[in-house]
């Protein structure tokens, strides 16, 4: 007898996300069915949803990557992983073509996104490739006091800047900017504040700015209230205080805006390294002759490999990352009204749908 599940699928942009059954389809021989816990509602999510970004499968397509549960079907290459509580990443190379032999697998170019190349976690199940897929110690989950669908967020909001302060070489001893501190900026200054970063927070949003004050931001700044030259001085003022360089800065653009990403180039100090977390489609314009000048690098950050997984899942397991001041849990069948309610900024903390 076929297994059915259900999920909600993005029909158009904009427009009403329409719950349907479907047959959960037999898994490939190294391939997992996966019974949700939870799925995180990404800032990617809305910019499908809303602002039309193009979605490699086409519509309509089950949105969500930001995914936990348990595996309850494999295919035989994969019978280990049945019974197990797992983190699906939000980006799975295919560990088989060159560029993922050479640990390039964030451009490996057969990768499969859960809700941009594959039906997503907006659903009650889903069938995901096993290689990748991060188990979870459900006697330390129990331990630090979350449930399985609170990891969730650890497939992106949390991996996403643990890939980016590994990436950008964050150590204790200097200084960490992060611009946006909502969602994956929050814990961006957790990160690299558990790195050992004395960490700057900048946001347009004193809430959010007061909350990441209590989870590792030594100093805040409201971009409302101070910019340009005159920010750039009084991070430099406080560096100088807390006896820290004024060059190497670690600059992490979290806040996926033009604005954000301005703000964030024109931080730029002798030796920094300027990490690109957020996203958005809008164009801003900048003087590439700066990254010369002060002798600096840019860097992407496309999503966070695999292997990586169990170190961040550590941070949060043993207390140094925080999630539960953070996300909060509702009802699968309310994704409308929770998309919309994000979109128009009216949840302060990362909606987890928990079918």
């Amino acid at each position: 007898m076929t297994a059915t599940g259900y999920r909600w699928m993005m029909t158009a942009v904009g427009q009403p996300m329409v719950r349907e059954d479907f047959d959960i389809p037999e898994p490939a021989a190294d391939e997992v069915v996966v019974e949700i816990s939870g799925c995180g509602v990404c800032h990617t999510d809305l910019g499908y949803y809303y602002d039309g970004v193009r979605t490699n499968h086409h519509l309509p397509l089950t949105l969500g990557h930001e995914i936990s549960g348990r595996v309850v079907a494999s295919g035989g290459a994969a019978k280990e992983w049945i019974g197990k509580a797992v983190v699906v990443p939000a980006v799975m190379p295919c560990g088989e073509c060159d560029l993922c032999k050479r640990g390039k697998g964030t451009i490996c170019r057969s990768q499969k996104m859960p809700g941009n190349d594959i039906q997503g976690g907006f659903a009650s199940h889903i069938v995901v490739p096993a290689l990748g897929l991060c188990p979870v110690d459900e006697d330390r989950l129990a331990k630090a006091g979350m449930t399985l669908a609170d990891l969730s967020v650890v497939a992106d909001a949390v991996t996403t800047p643990y890939q980016a302060v590994v990436q950008a070489g964050v150590k204790p001893g200097f200084l960490a900017i992060v611009i946006g501190v909502g969602g994956v900026g929050g814990y961006c200054v957790q990160m690299a504040a558990a790195f050992g970063a004395t960490v700057v927070a900048i946001d347009i949003d004193q809430e959010k700015l007061d909350a990441v004050s209590e989870y590792g931001a030594a100093r805040t700044f409201n971009a409302r209230e101070i910019s340009g030259r005159d920010l750039k001085k009084a991070i430099a003022a406080f560096a100088n205080e807390r006896g820290l360089p004024t060059t190497e800065w670690f600059i992490f653009e979290c806040s996926g805006s033009a604005a954000g990403q301005e703000s964030a180039y024109g931080l730029m100090v002798h030796g920094a390294t300027l990490s690109v977390v957020g996203f958005t489609m809008d164009k801003v314009e900048v003087r590439l002759s700066n990254l010369m000048a002060f002798h600096a690098r840019a860097l992407g950050n496309w999503g966070c490999p695999p292997d990586l997984y169990p170190g961040a899942l550590d941070l949060v397991l043993d207390g140094k990352i925080r999630l539960l001041p953070f996300v909060e849990q509702k009802p699968l069948d309310q994704i409308n009204e929770i998309f919309e309610a994000v979109h128009d900024h009216r949840m302060k903390k990362r909606a987890i749908l928990v079918p």
